[in-house]
């Protein structure tokens, strides 16, 4: 940078380090004139030194990759190197409008989408310069851990790619909000208020938690808050440090590395504070999860290390005991009328709302000994329900005093009558007696809760616990080694709760199915299934949604009879239990008739189909994914009918419809694309559309994934239709090894295989 540029930028923002940060960007657009270079260079440096003066609120590993060789703008500190991240800038399908936000590793643009739907969306790239492997790997872990979960408090994941240069992007929804506990104080919403938001959040983590993701870096900056139809919506974003449990991250992907501090230190519990985030499970978003409740109850952080030096305050996370929020409130002075104005309340009143059950749970979410702390998020958002509802919470003592005293602030009415009516004082007291057995059933059945949620978490604990630390410092734990040690765990690991064991087993199972690992998932789901009809019962919901996973993994086996057989028995049982129109019961019909197509039964199976197709479209809407598979079925029924031209309108329908709610690498969407390419008459097109297909599903769903192979299979049909026999030949040849090794001898797709390879040898 030429001497004259740099006094030019260091005025710039020594200018700008005396201005409020709210002021800051109307002053540089104003003084940059149109130079976006200089603004990009000058918001980076400012972003750095804004990192380095605030580090309770930065992640850890930002803080120390700034204070290596850290200087002041006198010195010459240089920006970031030259970034394809500028205004007006195209990256893929997207237009580049303005930046919204940048960490230590990324930087996050607001961008507009035109093709083939029209919306703004978020993009995601790694910062130029910060491209190395742990930082590819840990974005990547970001978009894939996204890209696993769907739900309204999660931010959506649309797409993924690279620059031109290079650099991993991915195309997010765009969360129009403002961090919760600025939203909050913003609106003025009161405790209960809060408390209500705050447990929709907890909802959000528990999802996450289920698809074996630990975020790991929870803080009010990422758990952003819009209104949707009037109402508060919050929305978890930046999964940049998350950490998998189980399959779904790439196995090629660092899931963990020792050494280093995972997590936001104002916010990071007292395990990731010690052990560099290699011993956290769901307990630790939890502990981070207390604190952002903390901060919603009184405005300041439970500890006060803001001038605390980075080693220090660690150590303060692992030892310093937690003050109860009423007594936190009460030494933050002068601020304490502005804190409860925001809360609705006077300080009197806010200090007398936090005592009692609010100061325990916020208590019990920041336990430093982890098996005193709630288990699962759930667990903690059940105790908010019912302080809300003024029943006992886990996190008191259950003394009789206590539930006497929640039993008459749920019945002030009754209770007063009572004291005033000496003749209906006894029949009163029966009644008060049996509703104190009530509360103490439900004592009881938090306590098993607790309980069970303990063992879930041990048992998720074990799943990813390393018994030589030394063995794995620097290396990558993969998803599959954690998914296989689990299955081989999970007979003793919750062999004292059967009902749960068979949710673990179902829920391993779907993942070995998604990889294509059919063998494997069908082990689990036949004990599931067994599990279940020995402890539910066999026309239990849980026990029927085991049976249609076992069918539909059977025929992905191509052991078309034994799937038919049991999808058949589901789908009945279903009907007359759940009705015709349940989503379970839908979803039985659609695998039946899946079935009887490969079986070659294809009116059956249309009548069946257009019959799935027309519920689910009416009751569940044309949007929702059990819709669209139903509509694939269809239109690959119609095609193998001899429909050529009605089976190539339902795939571009199909296909749009999928894009359009499920993404571009979306496996119902790259099947839709796959199918649409069978259709074409256009050779060339055709090909192009295989290729496409097969490049994403390599990359996304493996090389040995079924779907992935035939897509293979395809694209070496329409070489052979274009006379390229010696490249037809050896794609065929690669695709039956494969599907030999993988799928077995004996597999229907083996079998088509071992016939397009003798076509092509015969021509």
């Amino acid at each position: 940078m030429k001497r004259e540029r740099w006094q030019q930028l260091e005025r710039v923002c020594q200018a700008a380090l005396d201005l409020p940060l709210s002021e800051r960007a109307a002053y540089l657009e104003a003084e940059c004139a149109g130079d976006v270079a200089l603004r990009r260079e000058a918001e980076a440096l400012l972003a750095r030194e804004r990192q380095a003066e605030n580090y309770l609120e930065v992640p850890a590993f930002e803080v120390a990759a700034n204070a290596i060789g850290r200087t002041s703008l006198s010195e010459g500190l240089l920006p970031f190197g030259p970034s394809e991240a500028a205004a007006g800038a195209a990256i893929g399908a997207y237009h580049l409008l303005e930046p919204i936000g940048q960490g230590g590793m990324g930087e996050v643009w607001l961008a507009e989408q035109k093709e083939p739907v029209h919306r703004r969306v978020a993009i995601k790239l790694i910062k130029a310069g910060m491209d190395t492997r742990e930082v590819v790997a840990r974005f990547e872990s970001e978009r894939q851990a996204l890209a696993l979960m769907d739900h309204p408090a999660i931010a959506k994941v649309f797409e993924a790619g690279s620059t031109p240069l290079g650099r991993p992007y991915f195309a997010m929804e765009y969360v129009a909000g403002v961090p919760i506990t600025e939203y909050c104080d913003r609106h003025k919403l009161t405790l209960r208020q809060r408390l209500e938001l705050f447990a929709a959040v907890c909802d959000g983590v528990q999802h996450a938690h289920e698809k074996a993701i630990l975020h790991r870096d929870l803080k009010p900056s990422n758990i952003l808050v819009s209104e949707v139809d009037g109402k508060p919506a919050p929305r978890i974003i930046d999964f940049g440090v998350a950490k998998a449990t189980a399959p779904g991250i790439a196995a090629d992907t660092t899931l963990t590395r020792a050494g280093a501090i995972i997590g936001t230190p104002g916010y990071m519990s007292p395990e990731q504070a010690d052990s560099a985030g290699a011993n956290v499970d769901t307990r630790t978003d939890v502990y981070s999860l207390g604190v952002v409740l903390y901060e919603l109850l009184v405005g300041a952080l439970p500890l006060d290390l803001s001038k605390t030096p980075l080693d220090q305050a660690l150590r303060g996370l692992r030892e310093e005991d937690v003050p109860r929020p009423s007594a936190r409130l009460r030494t933050l002075g002068d601020q304490t009328d502005i804190i409860a104005h925001n809360r609705g309340a006077d300080g009197a009143t806010l200090a007398r709302q936090l005592r009692g059950d609010v100061d325990a749970i916020a208590l019990k979410a920041l336990e430093k000994d982890r098996a005193r702390r709630y288990a699962t998020p759930s667990e903690l958002a059940a105790d908010i329900g019912r302080h809300l509802r003024n029943e006992p919470v886990t996190a008191h003592p259950a003394s009789a005093g206590y539930r006497a005293w929640k039993y008459v602030r749920r019945h002030r009415v009754g209770v007063a009558f009572a004291a005033t009516a000496a003749p209906l004082l006894s029949s009163f007291g029966v009644a008060q007696t049996m509703q104190l057995r009530r509360t103490m059933t439900e004592r009881d059945r938090a306590n098993r809760e607790r309980d069970r949620a303990t063992r879930i978490a041990t048992f998720m604990t074990g799943m990813f616990k390393i018994s030589d630390p030394s063995a794995a410092r620097g290396n990558s734990i993969t998803a599959r080694e954690i998914l296989d040690r689990a299955s081989k765990e999970i007979d003793s690991g919750l062999s004292k709760d059967p009902e749960m064991q068979a949710q673990m087993m179902q829920t391993m199972g779907e993942v070995y199915d998604s990889l294509g690992l059919y063998s494997q998932a069908q082990s689990l789901f036949t004990r599931a299934v067994d599990i279940r009809r020995r402890v539910l019962g066999p026309e239990n919901p849980g026990t029927l949604t085991s049976m249609c996973s076992l069918g539909s993994d059977l025929r992905q086996q191509g052991r078309y009879a034994e799937a038919e057989k049991l999808l058949r028995q589901a789908a009945d049982i279903q009907r007359r239990v759940l009705g015709p129109q349940h989503s379970d019961t839908l979803k039985s019909m659609n695998y039946l008739a899946s079935v009887l197509s490969d079986e070659g039964r294809y009116a059956e199976a249309e009548k069946l189909l257009r019959e799935t197709v027309e519920i689910t479209r009416r009751v569940m809407g044309p949007n929702r994914r059990d819709t669209l598979a139903a509509l694939i079925n269809l239109a690959v029924t119609v095609y193998r009918e001899g429909r050529v031209a009605e089976a190539e309108k339902l795939y571009r329908e199909a296909l749009e419809t999928a894009r359009r709610i499920l993404g571009p690498e979306d496996p119902a969407t790259l099947m839709s694309m796959n199918n649409l390419a069978g259709v074409l008459t256009d050779e060339a097109a055709a090909e192009k559309l295989y290729r496409e297909v097969l490049d994403i599903q390599r990359r996304v769903l493996g090389p040995e994934h079924r779907e992935t192979l035939m897509s293979m299979s395809n694209l070496a049909n329409a070489l052979t239709i274009e006379g390229r026999y010696a490249e037809a030949e050896r794609l065929a040849r690669e695709t039956l090894e494969i599907q030999r090794r993988v799928l077995g001898p004996e597999h229907p797709d083996t079998g088509i295989s071992k016939y397009n390879v003798a076509c092509i040898l015969a021509l």
